[in-house]
């Protein structure tokens, strides 16, 4: 098994599916050079605040007057970070890597890594321990973002293949690989997520000439069906936990665009929903989101936080360019970042939107059971019972 060597820093310039990242290395493990804390500088306050009680009624209104001019910005890590966490580099690699996905039933962390050179190739890593992955599929034919389906399976968008597919998780790799959707005049479906009511969504960003670029819902019977083609470059996306709202992060406008869910599947018109008050203009890629509500936007400098009602919660500052971010660990509260060529992770005080899902419908499930349990064991006795009845009669017939 051959080690790769950690790369230099290369800043990237927009989100598309790369097509010449950094040179490709044949391997079956890969491994990071070292593992450390990247402190993460806290925003200094405003010193002059401790002066507004003494500020004059002009000063006081030219100051609202300023703010209420200023753009929208989160200056502070947001409340939902563990309080002193810091990121930790916990991977690293020649790749550009992308697509996070946390497996509850291996404890591990899937996510997409894209080689270039000579021999450009994708695949499928799994973190196996900090600093240590393994190419759980090799030759992905682009798959970029990935989703935890309900049953269990890795959903992912296959920008080169043209599909979108689903994996079963193996430990040396897919059991299976399913192709739930494929049109070759798609441009490169490039993310996905599911709704709590099984329907699947997922994009197809036109980077080239941004005129066709489409948004698809893809139900129980195979059919892709364009819901949004108002969005140039519609990039990451994901859903509400309710399931009725769908978040599009819009890579050409730089902004996130919110749309209604309709009882069908499909989607209502749209608005913009979040645009940070930041000069850094670098693309907006993939999202998440917390048990909470809150949407965690990667794009403009890093991660933004979002409340469920567009308004600014915090911001997660990153070195790199941060492609993808997911929620993962045994209680659902580590924040997973891929970044460039690294992925580091983030200690939270709240979980993923989907662990809490999951939860609730184990709560729910355990509660079915336990309903049945209580009813048919009396029911049980009693055809016992019953049971013992006939054959004492057929006993006496015999008789």
């Amino acid at each position: 098994m051959s080690v790769l060597d950690m790369p230099s820093i290369l800043r990237r310039s927009d989100s598309r599916v790369p097509r010449n990242p950094p040179p490709l290395a044949s391997m079956l493990e890969i491994r990071c050079n070292e593992t450390h804390n990247s402190s993460m500088a806290h925003p200094r306050r405003n010193p002059m605040a401790r002066f507004l009680p003494h500020a004059s009624p002009v000063a006081l209104t030219l100051l609202l007057v300023a703010l209420l001019a200023a753009p929208v910005t989160a200056a502070e890590l947001p409340s939902t970070v563990s309080k002193g966490a810091t990121l930790v580099e916990v991977f690293s690699s020649a790749a550009f890597h992308e697509g996070p996905t946390w497996d509850p039933a291996t404890g591990k962390l899937y996510f997409t890594a894209f080689f270039g050179g000579e021999k450009p190739n994708q695949q499928i890593i799994r973190l196996d321990a900090p600093g240590k992955g393994t190419v759980w599929l090799d030759k992905s034919e682009g798959v970029n973002g990935t989703w935890l389906s309900l049953d269990g399976r890795l959903l992912g968008a296959q920008a080169y293949g043209h599909r979108l597919i689903s994996y079963s998780f193996g430990p040396k790799g897919p059991a299976d690989a399913k192709t739930l959707a494929i049109n070759t005049k798609w441009h490169q479906p490039n993310d996905v997520c599911q709704a709590p009511n099984g329907n699947i969504y997922f994009t197809d960003p036109d980077f080239a000439n941004q005129k066709t670029s489409k948004v698809y819902l893809l139900k129980s019977d195979g059919k892709a069906t364009v819901i949004i083609d108002d969005t140039p470059v519609p990039n990451g996306l994901i859903t509400s936990n309710d399931g009725k709202v769908l978040y599009v992060g819009d890579s050409h406008r730089k902004m996130w665009r919110s749309y209604p869910i309709l009882a069908n599947g499909t989607t209502g018109p749209g608005k913009d929903f979040f645009d940070p008050g930041t000069k850094n203009m670098s693309a907006p890629d993939g999202m998440t989101i917390d048990a909470k509500g809150n949407l965690y936007f990667t794009g403009r400098g890093g991660v933004w936080v979002a409340s469920p009602a567009g308004k600014p919660v915090g911001f997660i500052p990153t070195k790199e360019f941060c492609a993808n971010v997911t929620f993962g660990g045994a209680d659902g509260k580590t924040l997973y970042l891929t970044c460039n060529t690294k992925v580091y992770s983030l200690a939270m005080n709240v979980s993923g939107g989907e662990h809490a899902a999951r939860a609730e419908r184990k709560g729910k499930k355990k509660g079915l059971v336990g309903l049945l349990r209580r009813t048919l064991k009396p029911a049980g006795r009693i055809l016992k019972g019953v049971g013992k009845a006939i054959d004492k009669i057929g006993d006496d017939d015999d008789d």
